[in-house]
């Protein structure tokens, strides 16, 4: 198979034009060209006068390719081998099936890598199938009446069903084209497999979620739903069972391999964890707030003269800069022409994400912007201080808004000034539970608030507009990753033998496809064990 790297498309130019520009570059008639996918397509927005696709393309021809190759002298032109996923063989004799603490990303993909090994793996999930718990959440919505253990972080599908769907991810790792492989068979769009920034979309995730929960069912896993993990049964250091509760009933299961899949938002658990014994240690998270814009002012700041050309799509932006107090700030799950989520898992707390659908056609664009928190900012050494630290900012928020569950938001030119908003411009705020106009320095750590101003002067200077008087702030934003690590050894067990902490709960990930890689990772763990 041959690559051809950074083939120019304009914004006019059909794709069927790729096989035309291949043949040109490696001097050879396209009749010859037996077969052409794209690899890769990117925007190349550098030059507003000159926006266009680029694309890295795999092709086969009924010539000797190595030749071709070697002739073309072409650094855009090598050589490349089929992606093939190939898993190490299971070793593992124990009698007992593994157990999968959790079904977001990370149990997904656990459960089904020890599926298609044949090990049947038991999932637990405390929240509801999709189809309810988008019930719960849309109840939530529009009622503010919260369920602790169906709603936006919890439930099938895990926090990750509820967002923009982004399945970019700085980790390398050759299992992520199994998860774009898997997502796509499951109903994702196909262009996952190609795109430099691919995303699913709120709207078709549901999809996704269910047809990989049926997979697994069909290869002879179980996926409990409703089902809420208690304790680990520990002794002399290893795992040898759990309970768990279901229909209201305590029950127990014997097991020696339990993966905690078990998200950013189990506090609990991680709380049960930690008076078991199991050794974990503080991580820098980050805080901040939801930054709305019009969607049509990121797209004239993006793609000036071409915005609103049909190919392109809503623009989107990756911001950061270095700000005060030595602090770096950062926009973080941009989520063009989307929505702000309310995502609140505990009573007494207010929280803020966001998602768009696959159009991404909604009025507004949002990002998390975001400031830095380490350790050392934590209220105190205990392993869990950052989750009370969290915790503590939410409750304020929640306070801040009314006690509702409506969100305390600012405009960002109030925001600038230090005053109090007391009325909105033309950008209306769409976080579903509402918003209190009001000064969000009374929820937000006074170093994340300077920082925050003293970003939003610096980033308009990369995007035009970024600052502009009326873009709305909605706050908090606080669980973008994990406060706490779950510390593992090299074959992803905690000091609990046989139990493998995993994904973005227990600090090692920070996103639907390293969440994903991991479940994997520690799937291939546990196949490993021989019992």
């Amino acid at each position: 198979m041959i690559r051809i790297s950074e083939i120019k498309l304009s914004l006019d130019e059909d794709e069927s034009l790729l096989r035309e520009k291949a043949s040109r570059l490696l001097k050879i008639n396209k009749k010859y060209i037996t077969s052409l996918t794209v690899f890769k397509k990117s925007v190349d927005a550098r030059k507003k006068d000159d926006i266009h696709f680029s694309y890295t393309v795999d092709l086969t021809v009924s010539l000797d390719e190595k030749q071709i190759v070697s002739k073309c002298k072409s650094q855009k032109v090598s050589l490349a081998k089929p992606y093939i996923c190939e898993l190490p063989e299971n070793k593992r004799s124990s009698p007992y099936r593994p157990i999968i603490v959790g079904f977001g990303p990370a149990g997904m993909l656990a459960g089904l890598i020890l599926s298609e090994a044949g090990m049947r793996p038991i999932i637990l999930e405390r929240g509801k199938g999709i189809d309810e718990r988008k019930k719960d959440v849309n109840r939530f919505w529009k009622e503010r009446e919260l369920n602790e253990e169906s709603n936006v972080q919890f439930g099938e599908g895990g926090a990750g069903t509820f967002s923009d769907g982004k399945l970019t991810t700085g980790i390398k790792s050759p299992y992520i084209r199994k998860v774009l492989e898997e997502l796509y068979e499951a109903g994702a769009p196909e262009e996952i497999l190609y795109s430099s920034k691919p995303h699913i979309g709120t709207d078709r995730l549901a999809v996704v979620v269910k047809n990989i929960r049926e997979k697994t069912e069909r290869l002879g896993g179980e996926v409990w739903l409703e089902t809420k993990l208690e304790k680990l049964i520990v002794y002399n250091g290893f795992v040898h069972g759990i309970t768990y509760t279901q229909n209201g009933v305590k029950k127990d299961m014997q097991a020696d391999s339990v993966i905690m899949a078990i998200g950013h938002s189990a506090r609990d658990t991680v709380e049960m964890l930690f008076d078991l014994g199991v050794k974990m240690m503080q991580k820098p998270f980050s805080v901040g707030a939801r930054i709305e814009h019009p969607q049509s002012l990121i797209d004239k700041a993006q793609y000036g003269k071409f915005a609103g050309h049909p190919k392109l799509g809503a623009a989107d932006y990756k911001l950061a800069c270095h700000g005060l107090h030595e602090r770096g700030a950062y926009t973080f799950c941009m989520c063009p022409g989307g929505t702000v989520v309310a995502a609140a898992s505990e009573k007494g707390g207010v929280i803020v994400n966001g998602m768009s659908d696959l159009a991404r056609d909604g009025e507004n664009a949002n990002s998390a912007l975001l400031v830095g928190i380490e350790p050392k900012d934590f209220p105190s050494e205990h392993p869990l201080s950052g989750i009370y630290y969290q915790r503590s900012i939410e409750h304020a928020a929640f306070e801040l808004g009314g006690g509702d569950y409506r969100a305390p938001a600012q405009l960002v030119g109030d925001f600038l000034k230090g005053i109090e908003s007391k009325s909105l411009g033309n950008v209306n705020p769409t976080c579903p539970t509402g918003v209190t106009l009001t000064s969000i320095d009374g929820c937000l750590p006074p170093k994340v608030t300077a920082t925050m101003r003293s970003a939003i002067v610096e980033m308009d200077k990369k995007l035009n507009g970024f600052n502009t008087y009326d873009a709305v702030l909605t706050a908090p934003e606080t669980r973008s990753s994990s406060s706490v690590r779950i510390l593992r050894d090299e074959f992803c067990q905690c000091n609990i033998s046989g139990v493998y902490p995993c994904g973005e709960g227990a600090g090692y990930a920070g996103g639907i496809v390293s969440a994903a890689v991991d479940g994997i990772k520690c799937a291939i763990a546990v196949m490993g064990d021989e019992h």
